[in-house]
């Protein structure tokens, strides 16, 4: 296995070179036929969920030069991250940015209020804890409102049977859904698609992905500290909870499995994984510190993911994939740039590039917004949410094989009836949460062979 580079280009940069990016809209736009709206063509936006994923995005959909764009409200549980992302957006894009404190809200019901500061046609982003999606696209759904919504959308079988459902509805109702999985958006992967559809590298046997690094985002919790609710503290922290955003299997490794699937040309049926937990002290987290998880398609083939979250450990970022007649890199280094290329034979030698991609790679976080706003502004059909799902329960099912010791099919995984996090939509600021600390404050955990009917986990 190579050496990567695991600096990874994220919505988090966000800020960088922002105000080049103003001034260049803003020469762009003039330009730019009013087509969104009788009178108006601007298209607005909510902000569901004011981290540091949600804000990236509000950037990346300024930074589009299609037509006018401004964020008008925005929404979340915390105060203080609202207030953040606020002045961090206003310094950065400056007069697209139309929030007025009466259209700032907090609160588990904030993001009805956000929704209904937008009309038919504009567009909210959510990007809360996973849990929450259903929730919020239900009444975007009800309220005739484009979404953009991060990964993943769901955490297991009920809440992906939920979304496809609402994904229906979006469809009859002509709404245009984006979901953030960027690199089904990403050029150069498409023109590597189109040289493996050619029979560049043959019939493709294995698939290999490697997400490893030291922990990052709230992979691990210390024990909840004086002042904020178990609620609270699982909201604020969801990489640790399984509830809230499906661990961190599902939140760091959905992308490596998406675009496997893609090259592969569909979903595995059945998963079989296994991990450990080393070295956590007193973290209460519901989190396995490895992964190893074999996926099975239909046709016999394999995809090996391997995920890493350790201090002092080789760092790995990256997809392969193995073809009768040569290697396949899916992407290397990060999501961005892919590096994507194909090799004679199964070695990486430089006299061995059958092809690879020429030119500068255009950043796929901007392609998926520029793609939905086209939508939008000529009203084309657009919706990525089945898709969307599907990539959430592959990724699901991956975790639940690894957490029980199990083999788990596609179906059992989408049609299993256990709900990870229930009547998420009757939450409040004072309610109790979906996951309850045992007597020592600590939190069920995997246990592989013991935990064997998929329950919690």
């Amino acid at each position: 296995m190579s050496d990567f580079n695991t600096g990874e280009k994220t919505r988090r940069e966000f800020l960088r070179d922002a105000s080049i990016i103003t001034a260049g809209s803003a020469m762009a736009m003039a330009s730019i036929p009013a087509v969104f709206g009788a009178e108006d063509n601007t298209i607005r936006l909510a902000l569901v969920g004011c981290g540091g994923r949600g804000s990236g995005a509000v950037g990346d959909a300024l930074g589009i030069n299609q037509g006018p764009v401004k964020l008008v409200a925005m929404a979340d549980v915390f105060p203080d991250r609202l207030k953040g992302s606020y002045q961090a957006l206003k310094d950065g894009f400056g007069a697209k940015i139309e929030v007025p404190e009466d259209q700032k809200f907090i609160g588990f019901d904030a993001y009805k209020k956000a929704i209904d500061c937008l009309r038919p046609g504009d567009i909210v982003i959510f990007a809360t804890p996973p849990a929450f999606r259903w929730v919020h696209f239900t009444y975007a759904i009800e309220k005739g409102v484009n979404v953009f919504m991060e990964k993943p959308i769901s955490v297991d079988g009920p809440s992906t049977r939920r979304m496809l459902k609402l994904g229906e509805e979006a469809m009859k109702k002509n709404l245009k859904v984006g979901v953030g999985l960027m690199c089904r958006h990403c050029e150069t992967r498409k023109q590597l698609i189109d040289k493996l559809q050619a029979g560049l590298a043959g019939d493709i046997l294995a698939m290999r992905a490697y997400r490893m690094h030291e922990p990052l985002g709230y992979f691990a919790s210390p024990p909840k500290p004086e002042g904020i609710s178990e609620l609270m503290y699982q909201v604020q922290r969801f990489h640790s909870f399984l509830w809230a955003g499906g661990g961190n299997y599902s939140d760091f490794y959905i992308h490596h499995i998406d675009e496997c699937c893609w090259i592969k040309g569909g979903w595995p049926v059945s998963a079989e994984g296994l991990g450990g937990r080393h070295y956590r002290g007193d973290s209460i987290d519901q989190n396995l510190d490895t992964y190893s998880v074999e996926y099975t398609f239909a046709d016999g083939a394999k995809l090996i993911l391997d995920g890493r979250c350790m201090v002092g450990c080789k760092s790995a970022f990256a997809s392969y994939a193995h073809g009768t007649k040569g290697l396949i890199v899916i992407s290397e280094g990060g999501h961005s740039p892919a590096h994507s290329r194909i090799y004679k034979g199964q070695n990486m030698r430089d006299d061995a590039i059958a092809w690879k991609f020429e030119g500068n790679e255009k950043n796929p976080y901007s392609l998926e917004w520029d793609d939905l706003f086209k939508a939008v502004r000529q009203n084309k059909t657009y919706n990525e949410v089945k898709r969307g799902a599907e990539a959430s329960l592959v990724t699901a099912m991956g975790r639940m094989a690894a957490h029980c010791g199990q083999t788990v099919t596609f179906d059992q995984a989408l049609n299993y009836d256990f709900e990870l996090g229930k009547d998420l939509d009757k939450l409040t600021m004072t309610s109790a949460a979906p996951l309850l600390a045992g007597p020592d404050g600590k939190y069920p955990v995997p246990m592989p062979g013991m935990t064997k009917n998929l329950r919690e986990f």
